[in-house]
């Protein structure tokens, strides 16, 4: 059994772990991993996080953000093996991009609001870059879930004035959009309308998110939310048929309704 003795690590510890178990004498596992064998298990550690962010759990939450920093020291380390920087490096950058990006808290500028920090950050952010290659858009990753991304965009463009004024504005790009695929709808059967229809359904989708950011709301995790209610439904609704015996395949719309009204009725809102 491997004994521990210490009643408090620190990430210099963490450091010497990682670079154990990935030495000579370490674990196989971790000595066969590459950058990117990782890449799922960054994705699946963010998405933990998340659900134990919404689960309330304290425990969970801290166990799980350590999880996600493994996956960060696990990066750093193979990536100072092969010459390129370290954890060291990489902790050093941050440090010294949020003390270069808060000038308002580490030099003489002044930020009254959040939005003043915004806007500082992203203008000092471009001034980084060369002058021909700055876009307000940079810096988004492509990984990025697309409704997280749709969010991100409308955002990001919206600090240039690239956006509607008001609700209104918006509530109307929708209708529009709406009115678009029922006009795809209309067409005839066959590959042109099927590509209409995607394009049209596509812009629907991207005017709702930007709908969900002007009503102070993030797509990404109202879809995420709508799915666990439509989760837990759909289970209430597995449990009623099977008490009713009624075969859910074979069941009419009306009889599968009732139960869903059923498990929603019972799985009220908050």
């Amino acid at each position: 059994m491997t004994e521990d003795n210490k009643t408090q690590h620190s990430l210099e510890d963490l450091v010497a772990i990682m670079a154990r178990l990935r030495g000579d004498d370490g674990c196989p596992w971790d000595r066969e991993q590459t950058l990117s064998s990782l890449q799922p298990y960054l994705l699946e550690e963010a998405h933990e996080v998340l659900q134990a962010m919404d689960s309330g759990d304290s425990t969970a939450h801290r166990e799980e953000l350590g999880d996600l920093l493994l996956q960060i020291l696990f990066q750093s380390q193979i990536a100072e093996e092969e010459g390129s920087f370290d954890m060291a490096g990489v902790v050093d950058g941050l440090a010294k991009k949020l003390i270069r990006r808060h000038p308002h808290v580490f030099a003489d500028a002044k930020a009254e609001t959040a939005e003043d920090v915004i806007e500082t950050w992203e203008r000092i952010k471009k001034e980084e870059k060369p002058a021909d290659k700055r876009s307000v858009l940079d810096g988004l990753p492509k990984s990025l879930p697309a409704l997280l991304m749709a969010h991100k965009l409308g955002q990001r463009a919206s600090r240039v004035g690239f956006d509607w004024p008001d609700l209104a504005g918006v509530e109307a790009k929708v209708r529009e959009e709406w009115t678009e695929l029922e006009e795809a709808r209309a067409l005839p059967e066959g590959k042109k309308r099927k590509e209409e229809l995607a394009w049209e359904l596509g812009d629907l989708i991207f005017s709702l998110a930007n709908l969900a950011r002007h009503l102070d709301f993030d797509a990404e995790n109202l879809l995420r939310k709508a799915n666990e209610r439509f989760e837990a439904r759909f289970r209430k609704v597995e449990i009623f048929a099977q008490s009713k015996g009624l075969d859910m395949k074979k069941a009419d719309i009306d009889s599968l309704e009732a139960l869903w009204q059923q498990a929603k009725q019972e799985l009220s809102k908050p």
